[in-house]
This record gives structure tokens, C-alpha cells and sequence, in this order.
């Protein structure tokens, strides 16, 4: 046997495999990414685009190498069909190679986090999102401590979950929110009412809650902004600190762009902000979120980084070997 020989046989035993893992493993939970939080293993996210037709686009992303997909409403359109669209495409495209029936759904709400008022009086765009069938969202800007239970009672039933303390504020979803998403879960409507509720605040719950903290008004309150139950998942949102924190003059005109090498160039202060969130997100044991590449994702799994934005699937090979992962991907 020659060398080519058996690098092939070790290829296609490899293949093999992998196609047997895919085939055994059963999912312990819906939510992919919360199975994976609960294992230590950090997750890997891509972007969809809202203003491309959603069922195509879900049939394509149902077998994506990532673990969750970002629907993103901040700046892109708020088209609640389409997402819908989209989700049922993914349940059609399905399942995800580890058998999960769709990756893990986060969309950026297009509520903002500014105070508590703000995200009480859009509740309905909370309940509105969750009832497509998605199982993450995340609120942008948030900057007040107490925006932060009004944003988890919004994607909470008005019911009393065994074993999780009683919230001070009351559950605003109701009765019919569970039609839809109990379809696109694959479960029956009083299932979904059991297990759609907010992780890890229920050990049960399967949707993820996060909170993008991106300003200097969020900035300085993080650490008890990220002390609210209820959160999975922060960041601390680099082009939108560089603009609130160091204003026009960043963006001043020197000429034709330069080539990038996918690095993000943050100045020391941005630095400085950006690991002050992932300390406090630390502290509370929620999920820091950063963008990484093959340079340098070894070194933000090492700081701390749970959940990493790439579109490059070389970024989540590294981590995952890296990280030692074992479910099916």
C-alpha cells in the first residue's frame, strides 16, 4: 500500500466515523447551544440575511457547520414572516448534524435596552419574535440594570416554573404564543409550555436570553446590569462603543481603505471596555460574546470567550479541537 493509499483509508475511516457519531448521538436538550453552555464548550454563530427570502435561506443553513445563526432586526428588517419563513426552513432542511432539530436561533431585537419603560412598551416585539419558533434573541443597548427584568418577564409565560424562584415581575407571554413555536419545536403545545422558558434561570428552559452591552452608559453600569437573572450571553458591541465612547473622530476620512487581515483594531480604551464586560460576565457566569479568527480564537477561548461570531468554519475547527468537543458536528 502506498502512502496515498493509506491516507485515503485513514480519510474515509475518519468520514466513517463521523457519519456513525451523527447517526448515534441523541441530543439532550432542543437548544443546541444551551446542551453545549452545559458542557463548557463554547458555541459558534453565522449571520442570515433578513432581506433574502427566509425559506430558502433556512433550508440551506439547516446543515451549517455552525452550531446557532444570528437573525439580525437591529438594522435589518423587521419582517416577522419571513422569519418565519425562515424557521420553517430550517425544520424542513433539517436535522443538524448532531441531530438537533434546527441550530440555535438568536435574533437582535430592534428594541433597545435604554431603560425599563423602553422595553416594557415593546414587549409585544419580544413576544412577537419568540412566537416564530426561535429559541435566542438579544436585546441591543442595554443600559439600565432594571430594563433587564421587564426584557426577561417579556419572554416568560405568567406561570410558576417547580424549583425557580418567583420573579418580582410576572411572565407577559400567554396563551397562543405556543401555537406556532410548538409546531416548528416538533412538540406537543403543553410541552413547549414546560420547557420554553428562560435558561439558566430554569434548568428547563430552552430559550437563551442576551444583552448587548455597547455604550458608555451601559458600560458604566455592567457589572449590575449582568447580575439581573435571567441573562445567558453578553458582549461588549466594539463598533458601537468606538461610537459612543470616542465619537466622529474615529470615524474621520485618511484616505482609501487599507487591506484588513480580519483582525478587529480596537484602541486600548475599546480594549479596556471590552474586558470589562467579560470580567463582570464572569463574575455572573453569563457567556461573553466575541468575533474571532484563526489567529486569534486559541486566545479568546483562553481569556474567557463562550459564544464567537465567524463566518470562517476554520475558526470553529480550531476551537472545537481545541476545546476538545465531542458531540457531532
Amino acid at each position: 500500500m502506498d502512502k496515498r493509499q493509506f491516507l485515503g483509508g485513514l480519510a474515509a475511516a475518519g468520514a466513517a466515523t463521523a457519519a456513525s457519531a451523527q447517526e448515534t448521538y441523541t441530543p439532550k436538550r432542543h437548544n443546541k447551544v444551551v446542551e453545549l453552555f452545559e458542557a463548557g464548550q463554547p458555541i459558534y454563530y453565522v449571520g442570515a440575511d433578513p432581506r433574502k427570502p427566509g425559506y430558502e435561506q433556512g433550508k440551506a443553513l439547516a446543515g451549517t457547520w455552525a452550531d446557532a445563526i444570528n437573525w439580525e432586526m437591529e438594522h435589518g428588517t423587521f419582517d416577522l414572516a419571513n422569519l418565519r419563513a425562515f424557521m420553517q426552513g430550517l425544520v424542513d432542511g433539517g436535522p443538524t448534524r448532531s441531530r438537533h432539530r434546527f441550530p440555535t436561533v438568536i435574533v437582535s431585537l430592534p428594541v433597545l435596552g435604554y431603560d425599563a419603560m423602553m422595553v416594557y412598551a415593546n414587549a409585544w416585539v419580544i413576544q412577537q419574535v419568540l412566537s416564530t419558533g426561535v429559541n435566542a434573541i438579544t436585546l441591543c443597548h442595554t443600559r439600565d440594570p432594571q430594563a433587564v427584568p421587564v426584557y426577561v418577564a417579556a419572554a416568560r409565560d405568567p406561570v410558576d416554573y417547580p424549583g425557580v424562584p418567583r420573579q418580582e415581575m410576572e411572565g407577559m407571554r400567554g396563551s397562543g404564543s405556543q401555537i406556532l413555536p410548538a409546531k416548528m419545536w416538533g412538540v406537543t403545545q403543553n410541552m413547549y409550555v414546560n420547557i420554553a422558558d428562560v435558561w439558566p434561570l430554569n434548568p428547563r428552559g430552552e430559550i437563551i436570553l442576551g444583552a448587548k452591552i455597547e455604550d458608555r452608559h451601559g458600560l458604566a453600569v455592567c457589572e449590575d446590569i449582568l447580575k439581573q437573572p435571567g441573562l445567558a450571553f453578553t458582549e461588549g458591541g466594539g463598533g458601537d462603543m468606538q461610537m459612543s465612547v470616542e465619537g466622529l473622530s474615529f470615524y474621520s476620512y485618511t484616505g482609501p481603505p487599507k487591506p484588513g487581515d480580519g483582525e478587529q483594531h480596537f484602541s486600548p480604551e475599546i480594549q479596556a471596555a471590552q474586558t470589562r464586560v467579560l470580567e463582570a460576565a464572569k463574575a455572573n457566569k453569563v457567556r461573553f460574546l466575541h468575533a474571532a479568527t484563526p489567529k486569534n480564537i486559541r486566545y479568546w477561548l483562553d481569556r474567557g470567550a463562550m459564544v464567537i461570531e465567524t463566518g470562517n468554519p476554520e475558526v470553529a475547527r480550531i476551537g472545537r479541537e481545541y476545546t476538545k468537543r465531542t458531540m457531532p458536528v
